[in-house]
């Protein structure tokens, strides 16, 4: 292990064995305990907003997901980060936490079954947990314990945690079925299809109703408690997700793509030799969209289910991972979009200098010369990534910039990234792009999202504080001006830290997002809740 990362997995050690020493401020029991300082800092700022609907249409609906908005981390197939309904206006906000473990505990992907019950995976230091939860009390109604994943062992057999900040892959890209079964990739290379249901006895329990084994197409000779430091090749799955006949795709770290049929079980797979992918991927009537750490592709399925590509572009990758970055590529999951019977898709790049959002032709057997529609430079020169999702509405893209950003000991002690948000739109005629607007709203690591229904893009923020107070906020932002319209306070200290989390809008109205200790709620009107953080 190199001196740099001995001295990284020191700090990070270091700074959990701070959060769990914190005096933390008086809480619910069930509550995430706030950090001394929440009252020093206003528990809202700005006014409420009026529901202003965005015109347009929303992507197609996967006939093998939930509903859109319900089925998973980028709220649809296309992966556009937009929900149908509306999000909180601003209106008395108020705010309830879960705490989901003694230490992490962090709920990222939040998908809702029919009855708008929470289906979460949330990650601690003894492993993945899928949880039901009540979306008003967060209550937890059932639990389903996931394996460890090898990067926790190998984070404290060799003191490096930046290998558990920088794992994509046991479950966390997961994803609700038609059926409200969630279908996720955990750690031992089985892709497993979890139902639940409530029990004559009235409890509710989740049951494993599918397991599909990978391990014959996926090197597993990874970590474990027992072989610490093991020799062979380890790949862990990244994400899966269904195409539009119902075949289940995934891919690893490693480059390896490739598909289970959910009838007969079939495995096929592909390699994608010498790269590496960490994101999530989307999908469309036309193909799938996979970004690696060197190019972007569409593939489809031969007849015998085995990955095909359709077309690869590289792009720029820069000559290293930024801070702010998983690794060195793009940092974002595909956006398939586009209005006015035009079909792209968008990434961001990882150059040097300033990061592009990059937007592309989508159709096959486009000429590799006219593929690319437009490359955008975005945010500060030296000072520019993004490892989060694009949001997509119409012939529109939002990027935030997360550069400075690497884990929960980033921004302690009152300080923040430089941050920046900016909306850019793809010309109606298919010429190229331009800059509607840039905003200074420091998001510094969520997947924001965006309500069709009132206009407003929800963000995660944190300013710097000249007395050392880290205090978090939901914040929501004018998706046509970019004018940041009110902050609403979330907690401060590190366990409010959402460390790459996003942002879920519930049906319901209410917003949630993942944080290092467990799941905050943020909704509209009422009063007085024990874990409310307003001064």
């Amino acid at each position: 292990m190199s001196t740099r990362n001995r001295r990284r997995g020191a700090t990070v050690l270091a700074a959990v064995c701070l959060v769990a020493a914190l005096p933390l401020a008086g809480a619910r029991a069930d509550g995430i305990p706030l950090a001394p300082g929440h009252r020093l800092v206003p528990g809202y700022t700005g006014a409420p907003a009026t529901a202003r609907p965005l015109p347009g249409g929303p992507p197609p609906q996967h006939p093998h997901l939930a509903p859109n908005g319900r089925s998973g981390m980028h709220a649809d197939a296309a992966g556009s980060g937009t929900y149908p309904w509306s999000g909180p206006l601003g209106e008395a906000p108020v705010v309830r936490s879960r705490s989901m473990a003694v230490l992490g505990g962090e709920c990222a992907t939040v998908t809702f079954d029919r009855a708008g019950r929470i289906i979460t995976v949330c990650g601690t230091f003894s492993g993945f947990v899928v949880k039901l939860l009540d979306p008003s009390s967060l209550a937890v109604l059932a639990e389903y314990a996931l394996p460890q994943r090898p990067s926790t062992v190998e984070a404290l057999t060799r003191l490096d945690f930046s290998r558990i900040f920088k794992d994509t892959s046991g479950g966390a890209y997961a994803y609700l079925d038609e059926r409200d079964r969630l279908v996720l990739a955990d750690s031992r290379r089985h892709v497993v299809r979890l139902a639940h249901a409530r029990g004559p006895d009235g409890r509710w329990r989740f049951t494993a109703d599918a397991d599909w084994d990978l391990t014959g197409h996926v090197p597993h000779d990874c970590a474990t408690w027992t072989d610490p430091r093991p020799t062979g090749e380890c790949d862990p799955v990244t994400s899966v997700m269904p195409d539009w006949d119902g075949r289940i795709w995934w891919v690893t770290r490693r480059g390896r793509v490739g598909t289970v049929d959910p009838a007969d079980g079939t495995v096929r797979s592909v390699r994608l030799p010498g790269e590496e992918i960490q994101n999530s991927f989307s999908v469309a009537q036309d193909g799938v969209s996979i970004v690696s750490d060197h190019a972007l592709y569409t593939f489809r399925a031969r007849p015998d289910g085995t990955p095909e590509v359709v077309w690869r572009q590289t792009y720029d990758r820069g000559s290293g991972a930024k801070p702010g970055s998983v690794n060195q590529g793009s940092g974002t999951t595909p956006d398939l979009f586009g209005a006015g019977g035009k079909r792209y898709v968008a990434i961001t790049d990882n150059a040097d200098g300033r990061m592009n959002v990059l937007v592309y032709r989508r159709e096959a057997g486009v000429p590799d010369e006219r593929r690319l529609v437009c490359r955008v430079p975005v945010f500060p020169d030296g000072r520019s990534t993004t490892d989060n999702s694009l949001i997509s509405w119409g012939n529109s893209l939002i990027v935030e910039n997360n550069y400075g950003y690497e884990d929960v000991t980033s921004l302690t002690f009152g300080r923040s990234v430089t941050g920046g948000v900016t909306r850019v739109d793809v010309r109606d005629d298919g010429s190229g792009c331009d800059t509607v607007w840039e905003s200074p709203v420091r998001s510094p690591s969520t997947v924001p999202k965006l309500s069709t229904a009132n206009g407003l893009l929800h963000l995660y923020t944190k300013n710097p504080h000249p007395l050392g107070v880290d205090a978090w906020y939901l914040t929501a932002v004018d998706f046509r001006t970019g004018r940041e319209l009110w902050s609403r306070l979330t907690g401060t200290g590190p366990l409010y830290d959402n460390t790459w989390a996003p942002v879920t809008l519930g049906p319901d109205g209410t917003a949630y997002v993942g944080v290092f200790n467990g799941l905050v709620a943020v909704r509209d009107g009422g009063h007085g809740r024990t874990d409310d953080p307003a001064p």
